[in-house]
């Protein structure tokens, strides 16, 4: 009984072993794909403009300070200020024109000497051949330059694999209110 037992053990020790150097060459961390096999076809430029809102103050608020630094209160530049935003994406300059998107993210006052922004932000489309599909902005938004460039890192839906940059210049500024509207194109490379 116990070489049986014995001989039992030493065919389930030799069967695992095996089993494990097999299923080791079956999963790899990475491996080469073709474009085909992802089904992406040939790659587009596209051009997107569109008016951004947004709006700091009063009920309607859609942009928010949700941190600060102990010296933002007395910095020229509100350095330290950290603003999350849902703020809407229009066909026109004014907040009652058609709804193309939303823009979610985050905002810091990341300068000491001027007015500049460190802009991490998702632009979700829900219009026409983009909706829902996003495209994700991550740059420096130096705020009082006429135009201001900030790199497209990425997107999601019709724009997986994009690359690009938008290009941001201020419409509008409510000095009381910090109402701002800003206008966007985009110049993406997608699939």
């Amino acid at each position: 009984m116990a070489k049986t037992l014995y001989k039992m053990s030493s065919i389930i020790f030799i069967m695992f072993f095996f089993s494990l150097l097999l299923l080791g060459n079956s999963h790899t961390f990475s491996r080469n794909l073709s474009k085909e096999s992802l089904d992406l076809k040939e790659e587009k430029l596209a051009h997107l403009h569109f008016y951004f809102h947004d709006v700091v103050t009063g009920p309607n608020a859609t942009a928010y300070r949700v941190a600060q630094a102990t010296i933002t209160n007395t910095s020229a530049t509100g350095f330290g200020a950290v603003v999350v935003l849902d703020n809407a994406l229009t066909e026109g300059p004014n907040l009652s024109s058609k709804l193309v998107g939303r823009a979610q993210g985050i905002y810091a006052l990341a300068a000491l000497n001027e007015s500049s922004l460190l802009m991490v932000l998702n632009f979700e489309f829900i219009e026409g051949v983009y909706n829902g599909s996003t495209l994700t902005i991550l740059g420096r938004n130096p705020v009082f330059s006429p135009v201001r460039e900030m790199p497209i890192v990425g997107g999601i839906g019709v724009f997986r694999f994009s690359r690009g940059y938008v290009q941001a210049k201020t419409f509008f500024f409510d000095m009381k209110t910090g109402y701002t509207v800003v206008e966007y194109n985009v110049y993406v490379l997608h699939y």
